[in-house]
């Protein structure tokens, strides 16, 4: 078993190859003058059972180009079976055509991976399970709800919880973690009832005097999350955190956390956090190596990977 990792998450890879007591293997990623990315994989591949580990985050196509290259370069070092680990799955919020002449882009990921010659892929909370079924290959969608409930009850333990979908669309994700830890559902339906007017927002559920956890795959602007917790406050509860797998938190998204009436907004390092995200008190990463690590370690084995979510 051998593990390579690109350069979207260093840190992450480093964490995953500790907890599986192994070393990174070398490889060279460098840029021409003109940005062309050439890849030099230092150590024999020859035989051996590689995972791969690169999230395709900012900047998304640079990060996406390294993986296919260096999917690319195993195969052509006779690797016996390459893993792509994508931590965080860079298009999946187009997975579908929203309008007429639109792309379907997340299908062509999945295709430029297989063509590439990845064997398997390992990846977190996908922003559709369909996706999925884009690939023709093996394909390992993990789920964060583990980590988080071991960090809820750790955490908030001994408070009345809420679990509160941010969304009608993500209500699956947020019933499925209030079952393990025993919380009531409530759900936000925001809608705008004519152009040029603001979101109104509807709270679906009691959430009077409660610790309500908004919980979602992935905050981007952050501005769902922002309005979201603003509403249960007006409708009564006590405070409001967050517990997103993705922190991508894109242009003002850490201002706008800053000034929002969230308590905590927690998030695993599938993307690799930014000084400003370190250096706020509203952000608390999540680590999510030992979950990726054990997933790989069950992989390799050909144990199975679904009874480490029983």
């Amino acid at each position: 078993m051998k593990i390579l990792a690109g350069n979207s998450n260093l840190l992450l890879a480093q964490e995953i190859a500790s907890y599986l007591d192994l070393p990174l293997a070398k490889c060279a990623v460098r840029r021409f003058a003109d940005n062309e990315v050439f890849v030099e994989i230092l150590e024999n591949m020859r035989g051996e059972d590689v995972f791969l580990i690169q999230s395709t985050s900012y900047p998304a196509n640079d990060h996406l180009m390294e993986l296919l290259i260096m999917i690319d370069a195993l195969r052509r070092a006779s690797a016996r079976r390459i893993t792509a680990v994508i931590p965080y799955f860079g298009y999946a919020r187009q997975d579908r055509k929203p309008g007429p002449r639109t792309p379907i882009s997340a299908k062509l990921v999945a295709n430029l991976i297989q063509s590439a010659g990845a064997d398997r892929v390992l990846t977190l909370d996908l922003h559709a399970g369909q996706i999925q079924g884009f690939f023709d290959i093996p394909t390992d969608n993990l789920i964060a709800a583990p980590v988080f409930v071991k960090d809820i009850n750790q955490r908030f333990g001994d408070e009345q919880l809420m679990v509160v979908s941010p969304d009608v669309g993500g209500v699956v994700r947020a019933r499925a973690l209030g079952n393990r830890i025993g919380a009531d559902l409530a759900i936000v339906d925001k809608r705008r009832e004519r152009a040029g007017e603001s979101e109104v927002m509807n709270i679906i559920g009691n959430v009077e005097g409660r610790h309500c956890l908004l919980v979602d795959d992935i905050v981007d602007s952050a501005g769902t999350l922002c309005n979201a917790a603003a509403a249960l406050i007006e409708a009564g509860a006590q405070k409001v955190s967050a517990y997103v797998t993705h922190g991508v938190l894109s242009g003002a998204a850490c201002e706008r956390v800053n000034g929002s009436r969230l308590e905590k907004l927690l998030f695993t390092n599938t993307i690799a956090p930014t000084e400003e995200i370190m250096a706020s008190e509203k952000f608390q990463i999540i680590e999510i190596a030992p979950l990726i690590g054990e997933a790989m370690r069950r992989t390799a084995e050909e144990n199975s990977v679904s009874s480490l979510f029983d």
